[in-house]
């Protein structure tokens, strides 16, 4: 995955990517589920604040475990629904949660995913227990914010690390492989607390104990070999997690993504000096935006709104900030190599 604006590649926090615990694995410590009571965090000692923070969020968060690897999820309702990262259950349409305050895993259902946001809702079959989180207004999120992320690292089931909301707004995109969906996440807030393999579809979580953001992405730097970059993660935005969530759980899928699309399958091509120059046109969705405007396949798109889209990943950042039914010019290289500018009005992307 990459961040442009910060010249870092990216990589998942990834539930699907890191394997099943060992058998030498330490097992965390069963939690209390007893929220302490304490006076209003703001007039406790930081210490205080966090253990208080700890016990009252750490019952709703799970682990989840597939057949190829393993992630974290957030009770969502006490109905059993649980939200995660779609790149944790992967294709899995069955897979086993465990709370993280111990006891048996428990069988869980696929309800939907929606990879072009890296989300996805699972139900849990026994939801006796079952504490959801409280989700807070992402969009007041302030830079220094102190946090603290909860989840499955490494199959360290529990675990929390603490940092900072080191900035807000971000776009970040996933590579797109076998264990990745290749989501472009907008508005992402990124963080200080350490994400590590498992983390993906935990909870960032603010120190009123509501989760603002669920962690998805960590930075590597590709100057130390591909090694992460300490204290660079993402996390999806509590408000979009959500609204997708709600969606989900009400029609059992995402039926508004509110973000804009074109309605192509496309790819990076190169040019003579190897660098890439455009997005060919792979396939053209029927009645979609691009369909509309006579954009065909084999035409190479190379700008929106004057801006360059030299790669298939600038393209789709570059959508991810306009809206279904904004009008664009798009400037394509057709097949008898003339250049055309079309105007578009733009579709909503779809969850399929």
């Amino acid at each position: 995955m990459r961040l442009i604006t910060v010249g870092l590649a990216i990589v998942l926090a990834a539930g699907c990517g890191i394997g099943k615990p060992s058998a030498t694995t330490p097992a965390a410590s069963p939690t209390s589920t007893t929220p302490a009571t304490s006076p209003n965090p703001a007039q406790l000692p930081l210490e205080a604040t966090f253990e208080q923070i700890i016990a009252q969020v750490l019952p709703s968060i799970v682990q989840i475990t597939t057949k190829v690897g393993l992630g974290s999820g957030v009770v969502f309702d006490t109905s059993g629904h649980v939200v995660t990262n779609a790149h944790v259950v992967g294709t899995a349409t069955k897979m086993q949660v465990t709370l993280a305050t111990g006891g048996a895993p428990r069988e869980a259902k696929l309800v939907s995913s929606f990879p072009a946001g890296d989300l996805a809702v699972i139900k849990v079959t026994d939801p006796s227990g079952l504490r959801p989180a409280t989700f807070g207004d992402s969009s007041k999120l302030r830079v220094g914010q102190l946090v603290l992320a909860m989840g499955n690292p490494l199959g360290l089931s529990g675990s929390v690390t603490n940092g900072i909301v080191s900035a807000v707004g971000r776009t970040v995109t996933e590579p797109q492989n076998p264990g990745s969906p290749g989501a472009t996440i907008t508005g992402a807030v990124q963080t200080s607390a350490a994400i590590n393999p498992g983390n993906s579809g935990g909870a960032l979580v603010d120190m009123s104990g509501q989760v603002i953001g669920i962690p998805t992405l960590a930075a590597t730097d590709p100057e130390l070999g591909g090694g992460a970059a300490p204290g660079i993660g993402f996390a999806i935005p509590s408000n979009t997690a959500s609204d997708l969530a709600s969606q989900i759980v009400k029609s059992g899928k995402v039926t508004s993504s509110h973000r804009a699309a074109l309605g192509i399958k496309g790819r990076t091509i190169l040019g003579e000096n190897g660098r890439p120059v455009g997005v060919a046109v792979a396939s053209v969705e029927p009645g979609s935006a691009a369909a509309k405007a006579g954009i065909e396949t084999g035409d190479v798109i190379t700008s929106v709104n004057g801006t360059a889209t030299p790669t298939i990943t600038s393209l789709t950042e570059l959508l991810s900030g306009m809206k279904p039914g904004d009008q664009v010019k798009v400037e394509v290289i057709e097949r008898d190599g003339t250049t055309e500018n079309v105007t578009v009005t733009l579709g909503e992307l779809r969850a399929d």
